[in-house]
């Protein structure tokens, strides 16, 4: 017995099992069902939602975007891994990739998914701020000169968060650090 079905591509989106949304201007304008539920929302709860509500902090909601634009104007894409928020207050490890519709415009109409890997990379410290985006640069393996550099702090600065991080996660190599922050036992 063959069972045919119709290609309904909304149907597809709400329930596919990855985390998706369609957004313009960081206003996120439709969501899955996996969406919502990965961040303790309710079905449509986000919609019209600014992304900053998925966040830990307005600032790094902000900081982010400056970090995304100059990498979706050259790649017309963008993925990384970085701590986000539920609507209960807890902090997890989300990997995100996006495109931008229009490549012109990095930050316009977007298709975005999102994935929990909190599961393998569980958030174990309390970081600040700024520890999470240099964890979340050290996870994609970036150096503290080229971390220094996207960010606009100073090398020194970033050495200064490095070893924080390092405290916190009881670690006595950089090595040891990442792979700590990604949830690898050494």
């Amino acid at each position: 017995m063959t069972v045919s079905y119709a290609i309904d591509y909304e149907t597809i989106f709400k329930y596919a099992p990855v985390g998706m949304c369609i957004s313009v201007d960081r206003v996120i304008q439709a969501c899955n069902d996996a969406l919502a539920s990965m961040f303790g929302y309710g079905s449509c709860e986000l919609d019209g939602q600014s992304f900053q509500v998925l966040y830990p902090t307005a600032d790094e909601f902000l900081r982010t975007g400056d970090r995304i634009i100059p990498i979706m104007n050259t790649r017309g894409r963008y993925s990384d891994e970085r701590i986000m928020r539920r609507a209960n207050g807890e902090l997890f490890w989300c990997h995100v990739s996006g495109r931008a519709l229009d490549p012109k415009q990095p930050l316009g109409a977007g298709v975005w998914t999102f994935e929990d890997v909190s599961e393998k990379r569980p958030v174990t410290a309390e970081l600040t701020p700024r520890e999470r985006e240099v964890a979340a640069l050290l996870v994609e393996g970036k150096t503290s000169k080229i971390i220094a550099r996207d960010t606009g702090l100073s090398p020194r600065t970033v050495e200064m968060h490095r070893a924080k991080l390092m405290r916190k996660f009881s670690a006595a190599t950089s090595s040891e650090l990442v792979h700590k922050l990604v949830g690898v036992s050494r």
